[in-house]
């Protein structure tokens, strides 16, 4: 079994106070069900948990309902860190899901390719992360002021989701976390605590996520690209 887990808990400060960007409109509908109904018309994934901020479970049952999202789902409460929220995604996972498909609600144009791919990865290596090689030249600095240094670009990449894993994988590399006491910003940094390979998965489309008002139009655009209800 295969089980994705969409991250839907966090406040998006970066968008303004008062604002919900999982719920700003994109041609028609809420970003956030952009991004589940991508996973829904998934072939790959078997089952979806929702991680949402406790209180909201009314508010995405309903979009299941309105949207016609029909594969099994559970709604689990966010916790105090993004970490915090995928701990208790995996804690909701069935019992027999082998790999975890974790992505950003935040990420409404993930094809159904790249997620393939990325589960493909995962089972090859263990863990997987959608990615695009870095292409602007990368400044250093200390201050945020004066720049300390060129970085070599050749090297680097931009990760995104999903990041996919065995379940028993992920797992190890957040009971790490947790037992550091430390805060990680991605999935795949909690599998380096442990030297745990990670397989770069090259994501060949746009695969932006809603981060401030001026993403909204570029990705309207994106999403006008993909019939409804067809898979990618």
């Amino acid at each position: 079994m295969i089980a994705a887990i969409i991250v839907a808990a966090g406040k998006g400060i970066r968008m303004g106070p008062n604002v919900d960007k999982l719920f700003l409109s994109l041609n028609g509908r809420p970003v956030v069900a952009h991004t589940w109904d991508r996973f829904d018309k998934a072939s790959c994934i078997d089952e979806i948990i929702l991680v949402v901020r406790d209180g909201m479970q009314t508010d995405f049952a309903e979009l299941a309902e309105r949207y016609q999202l029909r594969k099994p789902f559970r709604l689990v409460p966010g916790g105090k860190e993004r970490q915090d929220s995928v701990w208790n995604g995996l804690e909701a996972v069935s019992s027999t899901a082998e790999i975890v498909v974790i992505q950003d609600a935040a990420r409404p144009c993930t094809s159904h390719a790249l997620i393939q791919s990325t589960i493909d990865a995962a089972r090859e290596v263990g863990a997987a992360v959608a990615a695009q090689p870095v292409t602007d030249t990368i400044k250093e600095s200390a201050t945020g002021q004066l720049i300390d240094r060129t970085l070599d670009r050749s090297h680097l990449w931009a990760v995104q989701t999903p990041q996919t894993f065995r379940l028993s994988v992920i797992r190890q590399a957040l009971t790490e976390v947790r037992r550091r006491g430390i805060s990680v910003t991605d999935d795949t940094a909690a599998c380096e605590l442990i030297n745990q390979p990670i397989k770069l998965v090259l994501s060949p489309e746009p695969n932006p996520k809603v981060t401030r008002p001026d993403d909204l139009p570029y990705i309207e655009l994106l999403l006008r690209k993909t019939e409804p209800g067809k898979a990618r």
